[in-house]
């Protein structure tokens, strides 16, 4: 809902803001006074074709502002764009700030919630937000493409549309997996036979868990076999000979245990330190007959280290190809192996699948043929409903219809002995079709006239489909034009009870549709230093009969009194409904 409008140097406009309410909003003015040009502004916050001519005379800018309540009907999609874009501010999308500036130079910079955006946003944000129905780019009812929606909306088709959905997703995940392999298809043989050969090669090396840090200490030890001997046997000799004709540390040791036990002899206290003594003479036994055994075991093998090393740069290798690791190497083999056994078994699935999508697309055109119906047998009931609205409005003979057609595909679904194009909406191209005047074909929506018979058109299938439409706010610019009084008060009535489901906004010269506003602003035009000037004004009890009666030809007693049988009429016509609703 637009809640708030600010205008500063735009068009004769010098600075306005005007506060908005739900329900049915009325402006009246003179004309010239300014009406059309604050309709003009809205349609430019909406993303609307901008000209430096609309700045103020004298003023090197325009500004424009408008703040948007989020109503639950367009939240989520409204959150949706927001989140994309990173445009939401601390209110989340309770309320949309949109603005923009208007340069002289030709220059002009788009904002949403304070944040630069480019004009196609803008333009995205505002159709959720606004319709303006008069001489206007931005009405969803010319965009064809929503018509289809408007009908599922209006014949209830929910259950239809999740049956067909539900078969076109499946349909859809079998052609995306059946193209994945027939694209594949052209060089699997030559994928295959690389993956063989991979897979060989890993086979092959026949790896095993921890060899890597095996072969390393082998290695070390083959290329340093005499060094490794001398050393211990240098350690042994040291131990159990000596060296030099020196004592061995074993001898040593040993005497060190004969004292120890003499002292513990003489001091019992130190017993303990006897068993430690002979413990330490044993263990420097063993150590020299495990050195001895190793020195022993060492090997002097030139050809065994030249094994050793070339599996380890067979390992590292592999390594480099297919992993860090033996472990990544053989987690690579069984992926290679997968889609190997993928590829040679390929021409199976397409088999599987090609039998699956005929399965679907015969049962996604059973589901499109259902839904179809249902929108046909509402497409007669929403023709005579909106053509009802239009005698209200004095278009006698007009015709309506939502113009349905199915177009042939040669891989589109099986109905009958045809193959129909589809799309996730269904097998229909729906699109909305008028003769304003008895006499005259149909012809698209988006092709009648402009003006006044536009907007009584518009108005009509608004009504039709005020539970359909989810845009929050709609404003009619030159809805009366070639209507009078009695068929005014009709299109009075029409406009409030549409405002009960949106927030409507209307300009007019006729009181007996003003007279149904919730809310009256007259605009106004003055002159103040030499230059002209609009100012807003909202009109409430005697201020509000005195601009009807004005509407009615002045100010008079008579026209006072029309203006408040107007008003009576209305308020009337307004309690009827509410009772009955």
């Amino acid at each position: 809902m637009l809640q708030r409008l600010r205008i500063k140097d735009f068009a004769i406009i010098r600075e306005l803001d005007l506060e908005l309410d739900r329900g049915l909003m009325i402006l009246t003015g003179e004309t010239g006074a300014g009406k059309s040009i604050m309709i003009d502004a809205v349609e430019l916050l909406i993303g609307g074709r901008a000209d430096s001519a609309v700045v103020r005379s004298g003023s090197e800018t325009a500004m424009l502002e408008a703040a948007f309540s989020s109503e639950p009907v367009v939240r989520t999609e409204l959150l949706e764009i927001l989140q994309r874009e990173e445009l939401l501010d601390d209110e989340g999308a309770e309320e949309i700030i949109v603005s923009r500036e208007i340069r002289l130079e030709g220059r002009n910079i788009c904002r949403v919630n304070g944040r630069i955006v480019p004009l196609t946003l803008l333009r995205e944000i505002g159709d959720l937000l606004v319709d303006v129905h008069g001489q206007s780019e931005h009405l969803s009812l010319l965009r064809v493409r929503h018509h289809l929606s408007l009908l599922d909306r209006y014949a209830s088709v929910g259950t239809e549309l999740d049956a067909y959905h539900q078969a076109y997703d499946a349909l859809m995940a079998v052609r995306r997996e059946l193209q994945a392999l027939r694209g594949h298809e052209r060089d699997s043989s030559q994928r295959a036979d690389f993956l063989a050969f991979q897979i060989d090669e890993i086979k092959t090396a026949k790896l095993k868990p921890g060899e890597e840090g095996d072969l390393k200490g082998e290695q070390a030890r083959l290329a340093n076999a005499e060094a490794l001997a001398r050393l211990s046997e240098t350690a042994v000799v040291t131990l159990e000979e000596g060296l030099h004709g020196e004592i061995s540390a074993s001898d040593l040791v040993a005497q060190a245990v004969e004292a120890v036990a003499e002292l513990a002899e003489i001091d019992p206290e130190l017993e303990s330190l006897r068993d430690e003594s002979q413990l330490l003479l044993e263990q420097v036994s063993d150590l020299a007959r495990r050195l001895r055994l190793y020195g022993e075991g060492l090997e002097f093998n030139p050809g065994r280290l030249d094994e050793v090393e070339a599996r380890l740069s067979l390992l590292h290798d592999l390594k480099r190809k297919y992993g860090g690791s033996i472990e990544e190497i053989r987690a690579y083999a069984e992926r290679a192996q997968a889609e190997l056994d993928g590829i040679s078994h390929a021409e199976e699935r397409i088999e599987e699948l090609e039998a699956a999508e005929a399965r679907w697309l015969k049962e996604l055109g059973q589901a499109g043929t259902e839904l179809s119906l249902r929108r046909q047998e509402a497409s007669g009931s929403l023709a005579a409903e909106v053509e009802d609205e239009l005698r209200d409005l004095n278009m006698d003979g007009a015709k309506f219809e939502a113009a349905n057609e199915w177009v042939d595909a040669y891989d589109g679904v099986p109905v009958g002995e045809r193959r129909v194009a589809f799309s996730r909406s269904g097998l229909d191209r729906v699109e909305f079709m008028v003769a304003p005047n008895p006499g005259e074909g149909l012809k698209p929506l988006v092709k009648v006239a402009s003006g006044g018979e536009t907007s009584r058109l518009m108005l009509a299938l608004k009504s039709v489909l005020a539970e359909a439409d989810e845009t929050p706010t709609l404003i009619f610019d030159e809805i009366d034009q070639g209507i009078g009084g009695r068929v005014g008060a009709i299109v009075g009535n029409k406009l409030w009870n549409l405002s009960r489901s949106h927030q409507v906004l209307c300009i007019t010269h006729l009181p007996q549709l003003a007279a149904h506003g919730d809310r009256h602003y007259r605009v106004e035009k003055r002159v103040e230093d030499g230059r002209t000037e609009t100012d807003v004004r909202w009109l409430q009890d005697e201020d509000k009969l005195a601009e009807l009666a004005l509407m009615l030809g002045g100010v008079t007693e008579p026209n006072v009194e029309s203006a408040r049988s107007l008003l009576a009429a209305a308020d009337e016509q307004k309690r009827g409904v509410s009772l009955a609703g």
